[in-house]
């Protein structure tokens, strides 16, 4: 692991494979690490060079003060691309890395490669419920929540499979920052990205889980049709986080994906 300082703050990043690879930048989900890639880096990099970080207060990345606005955690992703000399990139996002990606499409598309966004949405449950979330978590703390928040991340399979799964991202998930979760839950409760995709011309793809509560399948298909040029896969029986759920599969959707040609 590796740290840089952006906007006077420590961002904890992996830069892996040949520097003279192209490029491919992975955005985790709230509440996670950037461990949550560390099987996908395994299988992409000896076709590209990876980049990922930890967002504000989660992993070792120091909190951010103050409001978070999409723009910066956006801006991340392109200092770490700048800093690895490289003028485009391949980018894959899950839940709000998804949003991450969605402004990374407005927000400077010429910086693109191809895109992968997976069970995120333009729109990502409502206000009123990303607000009590983060009320929350400030009068209790996120390790309160951890019980209610981490089963709905994997797969009942998954869970039956590798009891000690739920049990280490709740003790993950436990030590992020409490202020920068509340903060995140604010970001997701303005998210709206409807109407504001409409123009983007690269090509996306969508994967989303079944079994997925946060975003489940119509919030894919809403986001679907945001995008001109998109396509959509639901894989069955994969909850939230298909890189932890069944990363087999999304690492062969990726390696199939994020090829040229």
């Amino acid at each position: 692991m590796a740290f840089l300082e952006i906007d006077g703050r420590s961002v904890a990043y992996r830069d892996v494979g040949s520097q003279t690879a192209p490029l491919v930048i992975l955005a985790h989900p709230l509440g996670m690490t950037q461990a949550v890639w560390d099987d996908t880096v395994a299988v992409l990099t000896g076709r590209y060079r990876v980049i990922t970080w930890d967002l504000p207060g989660h992993g070792a990345s120091a909190p951010r003060v103050g409001e978070i606005r999409a723009e910066q955690l956006a801006a991340e992703a392109l200092t770490l691309a700048d800093q690895a000399g490289a003028q485009r990139f391949r980018f894959v996002g899950t839940s709000i890395g998804g949003v991450i990606g969605q402004q990374l499409l407005i927000q400077a598309p010429e910086r693109l490669g191809r895109v992968v966004l997976t069970n995120t949405g333009a729109v990502i449950g409502t206000p009123d419920n990303w607000h009590a979330r983060a009320r929350r978590v400030r009068e209790e703390g996120v390790a309160a929540l951890v019980d209610e928040i981490v089963p709905r991340w994997f797969s009942q399979a998954s869970r039956n499979a590798s009891p000690a799964l739920e049990a280490g991202w709740k003790t993950v998930l436990a030590r992020t920052d409490d202020e920068s979760y509340a903060r995140l839950c604010e970001l997701l409760a303005t998210t709206d990205y409807r109407d504001k995709l409409l123009s983007v011309s690269i090509g996306v793809h969508l994967l989303g889980g079944s079994e997925d509560l946060s975003t489940p399948p119509e919030t894919l298909q809403g986001l679907e049709a945001e995008l001109a040029d998109s396509e959509l896969e639901i894989l069955d029986g994969v909850a939230h986080v298909p890189s932890v759920d069944c990363p087999d599969i999304i690492n062969q959707r990726l390696v199939n994906w994020l090829a040229d040609g």
